[in-house]
């Protein structure tokens, strides 16, 4: 069990001023089992003209805010506390139960009418970045999903797969780059990875959504870790019937755990970036991003930092 301390910092910079804007944030990470939200606050400068909050479709809690004042710049931070326990989340049992399930048995139980089979079965259907499935996905998913292997197997593979066969390059892609293209150059960055697999996993008939969190990051050894360094990340998850949804991170090649820490789940990207808007500004706008994850100090020791 981790308790960590989580801090997120955007800034845009509007070269000759924004006269309106209009946001959404999705920066609240979600309690469920194993995660526990324990503080939550959201500062925004200039202070909005108008503020609410809401769950949306998929479960994430969404802050939607106003300026409607000039200003150059705008800044949004989030801060939060979140106690981490993975080992709540799974059982022996659990375990048992996921690797029973087969490709094919999955198929078959996927034909259920039950409210959670039927809630899953909507992220096997396209979604805005996801409209299609080429042929380059589906015989790359095919190596890995055969009819008879255990489900969660196959997902493990294609993750380990993705991992080797993908290089991380910053900037080598945006939102808007086709999957088509990410594919072919076997290049891009977590969200790129999380939506390569997300559309192999549906194109064998299987649901998988996509998470936006954040991952622990450690400092080389003997250097101390810099504030701001961290950076959102994002992964997948695989729905397995009779089990419920497994995640797992081809970035990094593992099965997400206490140093990931989940904020959103979406059909993809479009669904859960964590700011997104409109603006009324003229000239050159500028974004800078800074996030920092760190486990939280003992409350005794925060105290003693403070009287001294």
């Amino acid at each position: 069990m981790v308790v960590f301390d989580l801090w997120h910092k955007t800034k845009y910079k509007y070269e000759q001023g924004a006269s309106f804007c209009h946001n959404l944030a999705t920066l609240k990470p979600k309690n469920f089992k194993g995660q526990e939200l324990l503080e939550y606050s959201l500062e925004i400068s200039p202070k909005p003209t108008e503020i609410s909050q809401r769950v949306d479709f998929f479960g994430n809690t969404v802050a939607r805010f106003d300026i409607q004042e000039n200003h150059e710049e705008l800044i949004v931070i989030s801060r939060s506390k979140i106690k981490r326990d993975f080992s709540l989340q799974v059982s022996e049992d659990d375990i048992k139960k996921r690797d029973s399930i087969t490709v094919s048995s999955a198929l078959s139980l996927l034909k259920g009418v039950d409210d959670e089979t039927v809630n899953a079965r909507q992220f096997q259907l396209f979604s805005p970045l996801i409209s299609k499935i080429t042929p380059e996905i589906r015989k790359y998913a095919k190596v890995s999903f055969k009819p008879e292997r255990s489900l969660y197997e196959a997902a493990h593979e294609l993750m380990q797969r993705i991992f080797i066969d993908f290089d991380f390059v910053s900037g080598f892609t945006n939102i808007a780059t086709p999957l088509d293209d990410v594919m072919k150059a076997k290049k891009g960055v977590c969200q790129d990875f999380a939506q390569v697999a997300i559309a192999c996993v549906r194109s064998m008939g299987i649901p998988a959504r996509y998470v936006s969190g954040y991952i622990e990051t450690l400092p080389p050894e003997g250097k101390e870790k810099l504030i701001g360094t961290d950076a959102s990340h994002a992964w997948f998850s695989v729905y397995i019937p009779s089990h419920g949804w497994v995640d797992f991170d081809p970035t990094n090649n593992q099965i997400p755990k206490d140093q990931h820490i989940v904020v959103a789940h979406g059909r993809d990207y479009y669904d859960v970036p964590p700011l997104k808007g409109v603006i009324y500004s003229t000239g050159k706008n500028d974004m800078e991003v800074s996030v920092d994850l760190r486990p939280a100090k003992p409350a005794t020791q925060q105290q003693s930092q403070t009287q001294s």
